[in-house]
């Protein structure tokens, strides 16, 4: 057994775990199964219940899956620079996705959402591990802040990514604590409007931040 495979094994036990899940649990479920929820936790979509293999499909599966390919097909090595730091937050990523699919499996199965704010505080968790690991993520067209001005100067894509890793901690712990908070209802245009920040902002700071740069060394 080659070192890449082993290494990859624990991450492959993970992305079973919900399909080992659903099947233990497979002949209990009703043919129709909710398979969304408004922001009130109530269901307002129902599905069969092999629509949950395509679920767990689009989340730890494809995540498994993109990440491993952005590491193999990126053009210039870029992503393999961050060493152990890009197998953590794949780990954490597929692992979070795979716990994600059990708690939709596990809803499927008591067709109830007693706390629809959980589902912000899994978002919440989400940034923060995104955000944690933005700092050590090398220029790359795969993951990240991948803007005209970041891709063209790595001292952009460093600072933007310093600066986008504060925001998105930031707007991750404020989502977590709005979810335990507030009402889904009260709370739902806070985390659009988190939303849309830290996605927009990170753009407009990468294009100053490319100016100033190019201001600098146009008076040099």
């Amino acid at each position: 057994m080659n070192f890449e495979f082993k290494k990859e094994l624990p991450l492959i036990g993970i992305v079973l775990i919900p399909f080992v899940y659903l099947a233990t649990i497979w002949n209990t479920l009703p043919e129709r199964v909710p398979v969304h929820w408004n922001y009130k936790g109530e269901i307002d979509n129902w599905g069969d219940k092999f629509s949950l293999l395509f679920l767990l499909f689009m989340l730890p599966v494809l995540m498994y899956g993109l990440m491993t390919a952005a590491s193999k097909i990126d053009p210039k090595k870029r992503i393999s620079l961050m060493g152990r730091k890009f197998y953590q937050l794949k780990f954490f990523l597929v692992l979070f996705m795979s716990v994600l699919a059990s708690f939709f499996v596990y809803l499927a199965k008591n067709q109830s959402l007693s706390s629809p704010g959980l589902m912000y505080v899994a978002v919440g968790v989400l940034l923060i591990i995104f955000g944690n690991y933005f700092k050590v993520i090398q220029p790359n067209y795969f993951i990240g802040i991948r803007t005209p001005w970041t891709l063209e100067n790595q001292q952009v894509w460093k600072a933007t990514h310093a600066f986008a890793g504060k925001l998105w901690l930031a707007g991750g712990f404020v989502i977590i604590l709005g979810g335990l908070i507030f009402s889904e209802f009260n709370f739902s245009k806070i985390f659009v409007g988190i939303g849309i920040t830290i996605a927009v902002v990170p753009m407009i700071y990468s294009y100053f931040k490319f100016k100033s740069l190019d201001k600098k060394e146009g008076n040099l």
